[in-house]
């Protein structure tokens, strides 16, 4: 077998029918380390024998003709038929089996669209009115975690960002660890140095924020499921917990955006 590169796909299949040829080797044996299959080698092989390399050449595997192609003075019937009387496809059938002419009205109908000959229907959009909530400062803060970039003497960090939805009012804190001990001290810190009161809080699905796709049906009582620090320490100060919906960090757009630039 050659070990110089080969410069075109009939050289390459020629390089691995070669050692067949000069009776080497098997096909069976051949398509053991050959990556090709043994039905392969053998179709090269019926086509070398008679043509030489040019039967290895590859081939179109579009159809030549089609067995029930429509005829050509039959085409241009129909399309003589249709910009005379603009008729739809099923009449024009009707038209041209009076004049002993078979054809389905599919056929005619693809005929047709091929041709451009077919109605372009203008299509309405339909307009779409969003009503967005008037938000007040302070009825919803969103609240996202995200790595720091790069390791400060090889530890890593992580920043925790709210914003507030209405007034885009922001505040960051960093931690060197995102667990639920450090997600309830960044709350009460935010508690403390908010300029306005806090009435509803969103955070997507992390394990900091929420366990309900953790261990929230793993309560042996399905009545009272375990409830993550964060709900319970909501529930006593009264400010409502929002999650967005898993995989899609859009709901919660504006502390994503304040992550992209920073």
């Amino acid at each position: 077998m050659s070990k110089t590169m080969s410069k075109s796909i009939t050289e390459e299949k020629y390089r691995w029918i070669k050692p067949i040829l000069d009776k080497e080797i098997s096909i069976k044996q051949l398509s053991m380390v050959c990556p090709f299959n043994e039905r392969a080698l053998k179709y090269w092989l019926a086509s070398y024998r008679p043509y030489g390399l040019s039967g290895l050449a590859n081939k179109s595997t579009r159809a030549k003709s089609h067995l029930k192609e429509t005829a050509i003075r039959t085409k241009e019937r129909i399309i003589g038929l249709r910009k005379e009387t603009h008729l739809c496809a099923q009449k024009l059938n009707y038209k041209l089996k009076k004049e002993g002419i078979d054809i389905n009205t599919r056929a005619i109908g693809k005929i047709i669209k091929t041709e451009g000959l077919v109605k372009k229907y203008r299509i309405r959009k339909l307009q779409y009115k969003y009503i967005k909530p008037t938000l007040l400062i302070g009825d919803l803060i969103e609240i996202d975690i995200n790595y720091v970039p790069g390791r400060i003497r090889g530890k890593r960090y992580y920043q925790y960002t709210t914003i507030d939805c209405s007034s885009q009012w922001r505040y960051l804190a960093i931690y060197d660890q995102m667990t639920n001990a450090n997600s309830l001290d960044f709350l009460r810190e935010l508690i403390k140095i908010a300029p306005f009161k806090l009435r509803a809080i969103k955070t997507d699905n992390g394990s900091c924020f929420t366990n309900r796709y953790i261990d929230y049906l793993k309560s042996s009582d399905p009545s009272r499921p375990k409830l993550h620090p964060l709900d319970i320490s909501c529930a006593k100060l009264g400010i409502p917990r929002y999650l967005i919906d898993p995989g899609k960090p859009a709901q919660n757009g504006r502390v994503e955006r304040s992550h992209r630039t920073d």
